[in-house]
């Protein structure tokens, strides 16, 4: 044998089988840690999404009930809603109208699955909704609704931001009158 071919590897059948061994072993670790890693963050996701969905049921609950503590910490200081007529509704006139009843939910209800979306410290959440409501100067409203709304994580407290409602069939509702 020459000098050369002493220094050369032997890179026989066994040593193939080893090595792909290895990196069949090695790609499996790392693809165990790159799931876990994922699993953990969907989970979390998912608590958030339920705590979120949970959130926003208690606030439709307080908006019904016109809980005036619920509601104001459920909405953040610069929330804005666009009901189905189409205009800009800031928080402190929105929060007014249904402290003095002249936006009184009888019902407010999803009718649909409360989907949530996480984004960090924020969530999209949308879902189809059955309303009653008596509106002063429109009178009583009973009607499906589509919402969309940007809740944000503020403070260790998630808050709602933007809401957007976009009723079933246009509006005024068939049937209202008006």
């Amino acid at each position: 044998m020459s000098e050369n071919e002493q220094t050369k590897p032997r890179w026989g059948p066994w040593h193939r089988v080893w090595a792909g061994a290895a990196l069949v072993f090695v790609t499996g670790v790392g693809l165990a840690v790159f799931w876990s890693g994922a699993g953990a963050d969907a989970s979390d996701s998912s608590h958030t999404a339920r705590q979120v969905q949970q959130i926003e049921r208690q606030r439709l609950a307080a908006l019904v009930d016109a809980d005036m503590e619920v509601v104001e910490r459920l909405h953040a200081p610069d929330f804005e809603l666009v009901p189905p007529p189409g205009f800009p509704l800031p928080r402190d006139e929105y929060l007014g109208l249904v402290e003095s009843g002249d936006l009184d939910y009888h019902q407010f209800e999803p009718v649909s699955n409360i989907e949530v979306r996480v984004h960090g410290s924020s969530a999209t959440v949308w879902y189809r909704s059955s309303l009653d409501v008596e509106a002063a100067g429109q009178g009583r409203l009973a009607h499906e609704a589509w919402h969309l709304y940007l809740y944000e994580k503020r403070s260790g407290q998630w808050q709602v931001v933007r809401e957007q409602a976009t009723a079933v069939g246009g509006f005024p509702p068939p049937g209202t009158g008006s």
